[in-house]
């Protein structure tokens, strides 16, 4: 217990430390810009979480990035560095319009727990694709997700373009429209869709899974020391693509939730970089589901707050894609730091 309390207030302090220094590179980014590094930080606040309506923009936003984070951060437990979210998030996309349009007329629950299923299934068998293509052929997991997601999305504009275009929306080019009484509406709490509520469980439940269940462990140890795992006889093709379709899975059905929630339908809105930046939520969380759910609703606000730093500083669309870039930079370089400071180390027992 000491042990993990020690580890979880290391990376709570390091992770905080990165947070701050990016900051204050932001700010230097910001000034040279010719704004006022604090003014810039109120506004982020006021459009992130000062408000209700900024609070709901957020947690919009934050609800795909925790499923997309798992994408990336279940793989990683078992040593996997999986970046295939985005093409996952548009594979369960697509999947869930295929499968949505020949629903008309299914009950309300029946018919979103078949698009849901959908979605999820495509995305994981998508990502265990490159789970398998590394185990057994020794193809590069990180070459072969990032090579996937341009897949998925030609695939997808292929698809919008010609065979399940819909010829009456002729403004936008996108898919056929799921049946209007299968689309998903928000939660009675808060103004937020479902697929916040979905993040959130799938968070948890995976939390459980990799933190309190012996596979788990297993994942952990093959994480750990590959060659301890085969020692130890464990299944490690099997819990590899286990891992990957988790993880793939997760993505899946954040891109269902965007059509069945959000759209109506694929189309590029589908690729907005969810997948990208649940890559940052994944190394900021450690790869923990649980804090994933946090460092989401973090980034959510960050992106929630883009328009409204343009409208009051006329800084570029692409200002709160700077910070969360150099965020992922800070973070990556902190990793360094860990094991380095005697105040997080455990006291050792001195015997008696």
């Amino acid at each position: 217990m000491g042990s993990a309390f020690h580890k979880s207030a290391e990376a709570v302090a390091i992770n905080a430390a990165a947070f701050a220094i990016t900051l204050g590179l932001f700010g230097v980014y910001v000034a040279a810009l010719g704004h006022n590094p604090f003014d810039v930080y109120y506004i982020l606040y006021l459009g992130s979480f000062a408000k209700q309506i900024s609070i709901e923009s957020t947690l919009t936003n934050a609800a795909p990035l925790m499923l997309t984070a798992l994408c990336t951060a279940i793989p990683a437990r078992a040593g996997l560095l999986v970046i295939g979210g985005e093409g996952a998030l548009v594979v369960g996309g697509v999947a869930t319009v295929l499968v949505g349009v020949l629903l008309g007329g299914w009950p309300f629950w029946a018919g979103v727990l078949v698009m849901g299923l959908a979605g999820a299934v495509a995305g994981g068998l998508w990502i265990a694709a490159a789970g398998a293509m590394r185990q057994f052929r020794g193809v590069n997991e990180t070459i072969s997700t990032l090579l996937l997601n341009y897949i998925a999305i030609a695939i997808m504009y292929h698809l919008i373009s010609g065979p399940i275009r819909d010829y009456d929306r002729v403004l936008k080019t996108s898919s056929w429209s799921i049946p209007e009484e299968l689309r998903v509406g928000v939660m009675s709490i808060v103004d937020v869709h479902w697929g916040l509520g979905a993040g959130i469980v799938a968070c948890l439940v995976l939390y459980v899974l990799m933190r309190r269940t012996t596979f788990g462990f297993g994942v952990d140890v093959l994480g750990g020391n590959q060659r301890a795992a085969q020692m130890a006889g464990l299944p490690i093709n099997r819990m590899v693509l286990i891992c990957c379709f988790f993880g793939g899975a997760a993505a899946g059905l954040a891109g269902a939730f965007e059509v069945m929630a959000v759209h109506g339908f694929a189309s590029e809105s589908l690729v907005v970089g969810f997948g990208y930046a649940g890559i940052l939520v994944a190394f900021l969380a450690r790869q923990n589901p649980a804090a994933i759910i946090f460092v989401a609703i973090l980034l959510g606000g960050i992106s929630a707050s883009g328009g409204l730093l343009q409208r009051r500083f006329d800084l570029p669309d692409a200002t709160t894609q700077v910070l969360q870039g150099l965020l992922f930079v800070v973070v990556l370089a902190s990793n360094a730091a860990y094991g380095r400071f005697k105040i997080f180390q455990p006291k050792e027992v001195q015997p008696s």
